[in-house]
Formats: structure tokens, sequence, C-alpha cells
């Protein structure tokens, strides 16, 4: 509620500024379209924009069952799986409830993990489903979204403003400094979205599977790939940022991005694991 209260006041606050009263009134039933949209459709939209598909049990046999067993351990309701084309091995989970949720594996994940490994993965993505951290992740992506939209939006009118001749110097400068600070301001509520909750979800899925090496194997990996070949990857950077917050890792990493992720450092959550195991 809180969120979505932030949200609503700072979306009728830029049309107020935009376009008077009337922008104002315009942010505001946008503002109620995306409350209402964030709740009951976000996990639809965080899909479609990765283009998951529904995984399919012949194809992953191993994994189908793995993640039947999973849940049974867990003793949560089977949300569906998803699987999405990327080269970055990642996962998520979405959707508004246990009865409504989703976990997504990318294609890059179950090339470089090993069967125990995305067990691991799966089981703390599970965790974020049973903790209830599903639903706050995927309306602050929702918005994040919407807000980096609207600051593009506002950089590409100073551009064309400029090319036509608009140098209203007042005009531009309060534009810019909303096409700057509005993603700032997207990267902050993500970070509110407690550093503890990802803590909490790989304690949780140890406990499901009683292998927290495989796990703290699995955070390697994927922060070992992170690492080496960010640089050569062709991706969405906006869609990134928006999505950064619900991944089992943060796509976004190195320089400012590090500063405002919303997860805490791998190394210390492969620390905790590990000591977990001993």
């Amino acid at each position: 509620t809180f969120l979505l209260t932030v949200m609503t006041l700072f979306f009728i606050s830029i049309g107020q500024y935009l376009g008077g009263a009337g922008g104002m009134k315009i942010a505001f039933i946008f503002a109620l379209i995306m409350n209402i949209g964030s709740y009951w459709f976000s996990d639809k939209i965080i899909l479609k924009m990765y283009k998951a598909k529904e995984i399919n049990p012949e194809e992953f046999p191993e994994i189908k069952q793995t993640f039947s067993d999973l849940c049974k351990n867990a003793k949560v309701i089977e949300p569906k799986l998803f699987i999405y084309s990327a080269q970055e091995p990642n996962a998520f989970a979405t959707g508004r409830n246990q009865e409504n949720s989703v976990v997504a594996l990318s294609t890059g994940l179950i090339s470089i993990l090993s069967l125990d490994e995305i067990e691991g993965v799966m089981a703390h993505e599970l965790a974020h489903i049973e903790n209830r951290d599903i639903l706050i992740g995927s309306i602050a992506a929702t918005f994040a979204g919407a807000i980096s939209m609207i600051a593009s939006m506002i950089k590409w009118g100073l551009i064309f403003g400029a090319f036509r001749g608009n140098r209203n110097s007042g005009s531009v400068f309060g534009n810019l400094l909303i096409a700057i600070l509005a993603p700032l301001i997207a990267l902050i509520i993500q970070m509110a979205i407690s550093r503890t909750r990802e803590y909490k979800a790989d304690s949780t899925a140890a406990q499901i599977t009683n292998k927290p090496k495989f796990l703290a194997s699995a955070l390697s990996k994927i922060q070992e790939f992170h690492l080496k070949s960010k640089k050569g990857i062709d991706t969405n950077k906006e869609l990134q940022t928006a999505t950064s917050h619900m991944f089992i890792i943060s796509p976004i990493a190195g320089g400012v991005g590090k500063l405002f992720s919303s997860h805490p450092p791998t190394e210390e959550r492969i620390k905790r694991l590990l000591n977990m195991e001993s």
C-alpha cells in the first residue's frame, strides 16, 4: 500500500509539473490504471516482457519433476514453471500470491548449471513465494518500468524540442531534472525492498533442499558468468533496470548499478550458505 501510494503521488506530481491541473488529472488516471494493472496483471506483464513460455515437461522432464518434488517438500501450491530465452543465467518468481505464482528460468541458467544447482535456484524462488515477497517485487518492477518510460519520453522530448528551437531554460532545466531523477527514484524504491529478503530466501531454500552447497555453487557460477561476460552480451538495459530486484542475482553488475543494487553481496550470500553446510 505504501509503495502504491508513493508511486501514485510521484506520477501526479510529474503530471502537475508537465501539464498543470489537466496533466495532474491525466497522471492520476494513469496511476490508477497502473495500480490496478500492477496488482492483478504484473506477473503477466513481466512474463510478456521476457517472452517467457511455460516449460515443456517432455523437453525438460528432470527439471519439471525436481520442481514438483520441491513444491511437495516446501508444502506450497505448485506454481507454473516458465522458461525464457536469455544468454544470461538467471531466474525470478512473480505473481500476486501463492495461488497465482510463477517461477521462470533462463535458457542460459539451464545450460550452465547442474540439476542439483538448478534445484537450489528453484528452491530459492519458491522461498520468495513462500515468504510472500513476490507481489511487492512485481509491483515495483511494473512501476519502475513505467517511470523509466516517462523519463525516456521526457528525454526525447527535450532532444526534439532543442532541434525545433524550443530552448526555454526553466522548462528545459525542470524536464532534465525529472529525466535524471525519475530512474534514480525507481532504483531507490527497488532498494527499499529489503536486501534481507534475499538472505531469507537463501536460508529457506537451504532448508527445503537440505543442500545449501548447491545453491552456493549456483550463485558462484551465475556471478562468475556476469562478471566475465557482461560486456559481450546484448541486453535491454531499461528492462533489466526495471526488473533487476526480481532476479536471484541482479543482472546489473558494477559501477552505479552495484551501489543501487537491491541484492546483498553474492560473496556474503555464498559464505552464509556454506556455513549452513558445516
